[in-house]
């Protein structure tokens, strides 16, 4: 297994634990190390993967599934541990979800599965989550960057799903929009 596959498989892990601590009631200081161990989990096995020679397609796919499920559990993980985190936000959480399913479902129609651009957006609201969820995690209370975070979700499924409007066939690692429509992609 490489270097990069075992991050991911720890991130994967990070997912359930998150939860399970949550709902057993452990400090909120605990559920943020380790939403932040699989952050930089996350951070590391791109360049881990470059430098081992082994990021191909099929791992930046896997990339992208695990990335959802360990971001989904945190969500989750927090509205357990801080009750009415959402509550400010539930309209902007329901367009969000609206958006990153309808996108999936259009591109598994159109590709036969969904997509793994890991856009210069999307890295961005990884770093943004993380930091408002720990943020929560700790204080115990949603904050303005949960909010943001929130809005550039959405911003960042929106740019996906123009991609996946306009690409005709299925490829990873495209840095942004602008990159779709010049044809100037990694």
């Amino acid at each position: 297994m490489s270097g990069s596959a075992v991050l991911m498989a720890f991130r994967a892990a990070c997912a359930p634990v998150m939860f399970v601590l949550a709902c057993f009631g452990f400090p909120g200081s605990v559920l943020a190390g380790v939403l932040l161990a699989g952050f930089l989990s996350d951070v590391l096995d791109a360049p881990v993967a470059r430098r081992m020679g082994t990021g191909t397609p099929a791992l930046r796919y896997a990339d992208t599934l695990v990335d959802t499920v360990f971001y989904v559990s945190a969500a989750v993980a927090m509205a357990v541990a801080v009750p009415g985190v959402f509550d400010g936000a539930r309209l902007l959480l329901v367009a969000l979800v609206t958006i990153h399913v309808s996108r999936a479902t259009f591109e598994v129609t159109k590709y036969g599965r969904v997509t793994s651009y890991h856009m210069w957006s999307a890295q961005a609201l990884g770093v943004l989550l993380a930091a408002a969820m720990a943020w929560c995690f700790v204080t115990g209370r949603p904050n303005a960057l949960l909010t943001c975070a929130l809005w550039l979700g959405i911003a960042n499924e929106l740019e996906g799903f123009a991609a996946s409007a306009i690409l005709p066939a299925w490829r990873a690692d495209v840095p942004s929009f602008l990159h779709v429509v010049t044809g100037r992609m990694a």
